[in-house]
């Protein structure tokens, strides 16, 4: 008598073949998205003393800096603008932009244990990171 072979399935999962940003599927995962953005504001600031204080202290001290060499001991004009302001407002930018490219830039790999276990839209993870430099910018402003 002949054996019968049980037959098998494959369920693959293919990316779609064009590379588009979806984003009604980072509205369908916003539960995630809220989680890995709080999630990142909570470890960026657990093991600081000073917190949150930290996120106003930084540009302030970074500004006293610069206002004492730039201002004072160069002379650099500010335009009829007080020379502190001058500077702060443009360190609150440019945190930004530093902090939340080079966040987004290295998240992907920090959280690459995460990405090969489970499927979710990967575009959450960068924009999480960037979320974080952006919460940070409106706390110090």
């Amino acid at each position: 008598m002949a054996e019968k072979k049980a037959e098998q399935y494959y369920f693959e999962i293919k990316p779609s073949s064009s590379f588009a940003l979806n984003p009604k599927e980072l509205i369908e995962y916003k539960e995630l998205f809220y989680f890995f953005t709080w999630r990142d504001i909570k470890i960026k600031y657990k093991q600081t003393v000073l917190g949150f204080v930290w996120v106003v202290l930084q540009p302030l001290m970074m500004m006293a800096i610069f206002t004492l060499f730039f201002g004072r001991a160069l002379q650099i004009p500010s335009q009829e603008i007080p020379y502190p302001v001058y500077v702060f407002s443009g360190l609150l930018i440019w945190n930004l932009f530093s902090t939340g490219l080079s966040s987004a830039s290295g998240s992907m790999v920090n959280n690459a244990s995460i990405i090969k276990k489970i499927y979710f839209p990967r575009l959450i993870i960068p924009v999480s990171s960037i979320l974080v430099a952006l919460f940070d910018f409106f706390m110090a402003f």
